[in-house]
């Protein structure tokens, strides 16, 4: 048992023996996070453009998003208390997804 400690003892001093000696080699830079930005012709910046037109894609699925739960609201009154159409099923799918994809969108920037 005093051998093998002796061993693993001596094996790691010499481990940490030849790390010491070992050349340093400096890390290697990270790329930067954020790329220069690309510039389209008219001199704007193409994530200004992307942000705008994912706004305007947030504004119009919220619009739906809306129209989709009026909708939803009103065939819920008109049916009874245990009547649920597949209609509305898939109404509520699509709410969902629509949420989804605002959220993801909102979620991106």
């Amino acid at each position: 048992m005093k051998h093998r400690f002796r061993r693993c003892t001596l094996l790691a001093a010499f481990a940490a023996l030849c790390l010491a000696q070992a050349p340093h080699q400096p890390e290697p830079q990270a790329p930067s996070p954020h790329p220069p930005e690309a510039k389209l012709a008219g001199g704007k910046l193409q994530r200004d453009e992307l942000l705008k037109a994912e706004l305007a894609e947030n504004v119009k699925d919220a619009a739906q998003l809306v129209e989709l739960a009026r909708q939803l609201r009103s065939d819920l009154e008109k049916n009874g208390r245990y009547v649920f159409s597949v209609a509305d099923c898939k109404k509520v799918e699509d709410i969902e997804k629509l949420a989804h994809k605002i959220r993801t969108r909102m979620q991106h920037n």
